[in-house]
């Protein structure tokens, strides 16, 4: 098979990177840790204006209609820049839900939701009821919850608000407490399986194109670090053992970052073996994530853990994303199990 992105979805990509280097340096991004939500709503309503809150929002509801495909090279960008906004939760979960939900109720909700989330005027949490809390629930307007199988869509006034406690102040976590009742119903039994289970598949591979893009900034920040540190009178970067520590890690995350966009290109299309990729993905980026921290601490040194340093912020995305959605152990096994029925 033969596989590239065309060229409006890399200046899409291109767009986003700029907008980025802009809108969400690190200054900006320790703002949103002592932040209300954790992130910024004028950031989020510019990326509406750009077209990438509403990306994958049909065009009759405003938005531009694209696939998980056109949104992989964004989530990768928003983990390199470190973006706070719940781009992954709503672009890459919410929306193709609301868009597959089936019968009377999933065209009211389409109708409701989806032209105020292209305008930038809407967010989505999304949990299942084995995550002990939802992440970026405080503040979405609307919640996407899992209860003893069935899914529900849940306005956020419908709600109760726990804060947990969370390594990664962007992402904030919380407790949900709500009531599920007809209304509140998107799908259940067996349709619901089958949803929910996407959507795992969707997650996990979203999550892993972040991930990639963490891992890149982790090691371009190390890279820049070992040329302008100079111990006996000559850059860090020049000895062996730090070569091959970074090395080890780049290679790591470009071997994690084709997987990604397989898994992106089998769930855009459905193919049968999406889940199977989104697993293989997800283990991969979680590997190369926590790999890439490591070598970046490892190379900074003291530096590395103090809070003044902005390594801290993309590393602590890397540990908390590492593990969200399942983690590198889980899903590998998940890949074994797969495998081994096939025999």
């Amino acid at each position: 098979m033969h596989f590239a992105f065309d060229e409006e979805q890399l200046e899409f990509r291109a767009q986003l990177r700029a907008f980025a280097e802009k809108e969400c340096t690190p200054a900006d991004i320790r703002d949103a840790w002592s932040s209300v939500l954790g992130w910024s709503r004028p950031r989020w309503t510019s990326l509406a204006e750009m077209g990438v809150a509403g990306i994958t929002v049909p065009e009759e509801y405003g938005g531009l209609g694209l696939d998980l495909l056109d949104v992989v090279l964004l989530l990768e960008e928003a983990g390199r820049a470190g973006l706070p906004e719940p781009l992954l939760e709503t672009v890459a979960l919410g929306v193709p839900v609301l868009v597959d939900a089936p019968g009377e109720q999933g065209e009211v909700l389409r109708s409701r939701w989806l032209p105020a989330i292209a305008d930038g005027g809407v967010t989505i949490a999304v949990g299942m009821s084995s995550m002990p809390a939802v992440p970026h629930a405080e503040g979405a307007d609307l919640l996407l919850l899992e209860r003893e199988g069935d899914l529900h869509a849940v306005p956020c006034a419908a709600v109760a608000l726990t804060a947990r406690p969370a390594l990664d102040g962007t992402r904030r976590l919380a407790q949900v407490e709500w009531e599920p009742s007809a209304s509140t119903l998107v799908v259940s039994g067996f349709q619901a399986e089958e949803v929910l289970a996407v959507l795992s598949d969707r997650a996990a591979m979203s999550t892993g194109a972040v991930l990639v893009g963490v891992a890149d900034r982790l090691i371009a920040m190390a890279a820049q670090y070992a040329k302008d540190r100079s111990q006996f009178g000559k850059p860090i970067g020049s000895f062996q053992a730090v070569k091959h520590h970074l090395a080890d890690a780049l290679v790591r995350v470009e071997f994690a970052r084709p997987v990604v966009y397989r898994a992106a290109w089998s769930l855009s299309v459905g193919d049968r073996d999406a889940g199977l990729h989104a697993s293989m993905a997800k283990a991969m980026a979680s590997d190369a994530a926590t790999l890439a921290a490591r070598t970046a601490l490892q190379v900074h040194g003291a530096i590395g853990y103090t809070w003044e340093h902005d390594l801290h912020l993309w590393m602590k995305r890397a540990w908390a994303l590492a593990a969200a959605w399942g983690d590198a152990t889980s899903h590998r096994a998940r890949v074994l199990e797969i495998l081994s029925a096939r025999r």
